[in-house]
């Protein structure tokens, strides 16, 4: 097998795990090319030649991946989320495992499946997403952790959010499919594959397969007034148990447009580019081929 191996320097602990997966991957006749960054060469730039791999692992973060994820959707080359970073949410969405003897095994059966990715537009840029973009509180916690993230983990989230419990509120107008909603509050999320943390899930379903986006709007005063829907969330494990309340707006569609005045800053898989509102989101169904456990079959086929 050809193997590509595109390694962010700069994600998780750098634990140098991803050389134990190329050690228990690499059998006689094999080549893998390693090619790493650290934020300043463009991954786009590592991968031209993708379509000459079997399979492409990206090592690191949600951001990470998702740029990889991105630049390779509609190729139908094998994509494998190597879980490197801090949170690593979508391989806790795709059921895969975190050891690299188990995800060299993975790589080497390569059994796929096609998933929806995500584009986000914002002051003439183009990024992809995976997992989900936003604007306002979402993004001012990921800004907040982000220095936290190396000595706190995913508790620099947790320590973020309790440190903004009076974030900027504003007037929102969210278009979905042509359609207009208007209200005022602390926020938006655009999501494909919804849960975070501590199995926690932002809607009713997981459907990254469906071809549609779902949209929360967060109209809480203060962080404070959405704590009933954080706990609903945490007790929602069968997809139907109970209700998120009236803190959220819940929508569904292919296309949103985000606007907020005053303008809300964004961010997409924990990246926080400074862009700011307005935005558009939009879907690319089953654009990503991705390398998945049987787990992850059972869950998704």
């Amino acid at each position: 097998m050809k193997a590509l191996i595109i390694n962010n320097l700069a994600s998780g602990y750098r634990d140098g795990s991803i050389y134990d997966f190329v050690r228990s991957f690499t059998e006689d006749g094999d080549e893998v090319c390693m090619r790493s960054t650290d934020g300043t060469t463009s991954i786009d730039g590592l991968l031209d030649d993708a379509s000459d791999f079997d399979v492409v692992v990206a090592s690191g973060g949600d951001g990470t991946v998702t740029s990889v994820a991105y630049a390779l959707a509609n190729t139908g080359v094998p994509l494998l989320p190597y879980p490197a970073g801090t949170a690593n949410l979508l391989s806790l969405n795709l059921a895969q495992p975190n050891e690299p003897h188990a995800l060299a095994k993975l790589a080497r059966r390569c059994e796929t499946l096609d998933f929806d990715v995500a584009e986000i537009e914002a002051e003439g840029e183009k990024h992809g997403f995976m997992i989900m973009a936003g604007a306002g509180y979402d993004a001012t916690i990921m800004e907040s952790a982000a220095p936290n993230k190396k000595f706190f983990g995913t508790v620099a989230y947790f320590l973020a959010a309790g440190s903004n419990i009076v974030p900027q509120r504003s007037k929102i107008a969210v278009t979905i499919d042509g359609e207009r909603h208007e209200t005022e509050g602390l926020g938006v999320l655009v999501i494909n594959f919804s849960k975070i943390q501590f199995d926690i899930s932002f809607t009713h379903t997981n459907q990254p397969r469906d071809g549609m986006l779902d949209v929360i709007v967060m109209k809480a005063k203060n962080a404070f007034e959405l704590l009933p829907a954080v706990f609903a969330a945490m007790l929602d494990r069968d997809g139907d148990f109970p209700e998120r309340g009236d803190s959220l707006e819940i929508y569904q569609g292919k296309e949103v447009r985000v606007e907020a005045d005053p303008a809300f800053e964004i961010q997409y898989d924990g990246e926080v580019p400074k862009s700011k509102t307005p935005f558009v989101a939009r879907i690319l169904p089953k654009a990503v081929r991705v390398v998945i456990s049987d787990e992850c079959k059972a869950l998704f086929e």
